[in-house]
């Protein structure tokens, strides 16, 4: 008789006795029931083990081995699961994987599916931790030691907008130096943290001078204290290549002062916590403002010593210089004795004067030489009529010139070739058509007569009126010549 599958301890065995023909089963129906029976023995586990050969699939999912020393165990992890890892799987890590056991018939093999996998203790995460350090110092992504600007404009902030670190920070900037202050909201923790962080830094780096927003003069990548599993985003390898790639000087202010993050390494500088950051940031505007007014003081005594030093230097000097009388002591002396001489030489010289002029005699023959002396002299003199009459040709020349340009220039020359001139009532000339339309009568000037005419009607004819109205003028001229 065939042997049919019997459930015995979960197990499925087939019931045939020695020596008889039975039914055998097909391998599938064996990988089911050792499938259904590691599956409902061991439901749920929680392992242990250190991850080897760990790869991912153009699929998203995850396939790895977890060992230990006597044993390896295969494992695979779907899409899901391995996006919301907050670690990136590499091997040698030790972790600890939770999920359920079951087989995989295509290989004849067991292995877990697992749902949620953690580095296992703070050792391996600290053991982590220093094998990614070395290999990203030995990259050169720490080398980065920019001077941080001394009054920076504007400073970014990537952190958690609801957290307490953005409002100390906040809180620290306006004590200290007031800027503009723009955050990028990020998850500082857990499932895609380490994405949105990197994500931040880049998308500040990216954001050009001059544009609506302004760009940051300054990055603060801040997060409040924590666990090494809380802080391990800021550990991943998307951040520290973003900032040590972003081209704006980065402040790292992860967790408290014992607490060290790769990000730490990356940036620029390192705060102790975010409050140090934002004072690291900014200076002291009264600091500031109390050592100007200490410069402006000194610039001020610099100026004012030399002419305080000059001041002193010539009331000095003016102390030793002798008084105004005593200088004018020996010059008032020569004065008076010079006085007193040419008093003397006038005495003396009208005495003498007076002697010779009591001694002289005036005799006409004196006179008779003076007269002929001053005759001879006017002798060799000609008064000819040319001085008279060159100067008389001149003026009359220059104006018969004028005369000239005066018939050229005068106003009733140009009617002899066709022109008019209007007039108005009182014979004054009209110049524009506004004025013109303004008069009631307007007399029109041709070379030969006057004709009066109205602005609104045409003239009625050339027609000579008995007396025409002569242009007013000033007092008649005289005439030239």
């Amino acid at each position: 008789m065939p042997a049919f599958p019997e459930e015995e301890d979960g197990a499925l065995v087939a019931k045939a006795k020695a020596g008889d023909n039975s039914e055998p089963l097909t391998i599938t129906e064996l990988s089911q029931a050792l499938k259904r029976t590691v599956e409902d023995r061991f439901g749920f586990v929680r392992l242990r083990g250190e991850l080897s050969g760990v790869k991912r699939a153009a699929s998203g999912h995850l396939y790895c081995c977890l060992k230990d020393e006597g044993a390896l165990l295969d494992g695979v992890m779907w899409k899901g699961g391995a996006a919301r890892l907050g670690f990136v799987p590499e091997d040698g890590i030790e972790v600890i994987a939770s999920g359920k056991l079951t087989t995989f018939p295509g290989r004849s093999k067991y292995q877990i599916v697992i749902e949620r996998m953690e580095i296992a203790g703070e050792g391996a995460l600290l053991a982590l931790l220093e094998k990614n350090r070395q290999r990203f110092a030995a990259e050169g992504l720490f080398a980065n030691n920019r001077e941080l600007p001394f009054a920076p404009r504007v400073i970014g902030v990537v952190t958690s907008p609801t957290g307490a670190v953005i409002r100390d920070i906040l809180h620290r900037l306006a004590d200290r130096f007031p800027v503009h202050v723009l955050v990028w909201p990020v998850l500082v923790q857990g499932n895609g943290a380490a994405a949105q962080v990197a994500a931040a830094v880049r998308g500040f780096g990216a954001m050009e001078a001059g544009g609506a927003i302004p760009r940051p003069d300054l990055l603060i990548v801040a997060r409040g204290g924590g666990s090494v599993e809380d802080l391990w985003a800021f550990n991943e390898e998307a951040v520290v290549r973003a900032i040590a790639a972003s081209p704006i000087p980065v402040i790292s202010a992860v967790g408290h002062e014992t607490d060290t993050t790769l990000a730490d390494f990356a940036a620029d500088h390192r705060a102790p916590t975010p409050t140090a950051a934002a004072e690291m940031a900014v200076p002291v505007r009264r600091e500031l403002a109390a050592t100007l007014d200490d410069l402006a003081y000194r610039q001020r005594r610099c100026a004012i010593r030399p002419v305080t030093l000059g001041r002193e230097r010539l009331e000095a000097r003016v102390g030793r210089l002798p008084s105004l009388q005593q200088l004018l002591q020996t010059r008032t002396q020569r004065l008076d004795d010079l006085s007193e001489r040419l008093r003397r030489g006038l005495l003396d010289r009208a005495g003498k004067g007076r002697e010779q002029l009591g001694k002289a005699r005036l005799v006409p023959t004196l006179l008779l030489r003076g007269f002929r002396e001053a005759k001879g002299g006017l002798t060799g003199v000609r008064l000819t009529s040319a001085l008279v009459t060159r100067p008389i040709a001149e003026r009359s020349q220059r104006l018969v010139s004028l005369a000239r340009v005066m018939e050229q220039l005068h106003p009733d020359r140009p009617l002899s070739r066709g022109y008019a001139m209007v007039l108005d009532a009182n014979g004054q000339a009209i110049t524009s058509a506004p004025a013109a339309a303004k008069e009631a009568l307007l007399a029109i000037k041709f070379a030969d007569g006057i004709v009066q005419t109205s602005p609104t009607t045409a003239a009625s004819g050339a027609k000579r009126p008995a007396k025409p109205p002569v242009p007013k003028s000033g007092p008649e001229q005289s005439e030239l010549f």
